[in-house]
């Protein structure tokens, strides 16, 4: 027997936006199945990016201090936070 379950999706709410030398991103919220997810998105085409889920555990200060970091991130990166060349990069840069 087979057994369809439909998920539970919230309204998809812009909890800021940033620009960067590529282009303009918007970051999401958006419940789905009950669980908060934060996503980055090109305001035209492109890649998407989940940053977090399950953040409605930690709150709404929680909710602020990600958002504020994550755009700060973005301007002293000029790219995307959540980009794997980004995160390489930076683990390198540690790492020296």
């Amino acid at each position: 027997m087979s057994v369809t379950i439909n998920p539970s999706v919230g309204e998809r709410v812009e909890l800021g936006r940033y620009r960067i030398s590529s282009g303009e991103r918007v970051l999401y919220g958006q419940r789905v199945n009950g669980v908060v997810r934060i996503t980055d998105n090109p305001s035209d085409s492109g890649r998407a990016y989940l940053v977090e889920r399950g953040l409605e555990e930690d709150g709404y200060a929680a909710l602020n201090a990600l958002l504020d970091d994550y755009l700060e991130q973005a301007g002293l990166l000029d790219d995307v936070p959540m980009a794997t060349n980004v995160l390489a990069s930076y683990l390198r840069e540690l790492a020296s």
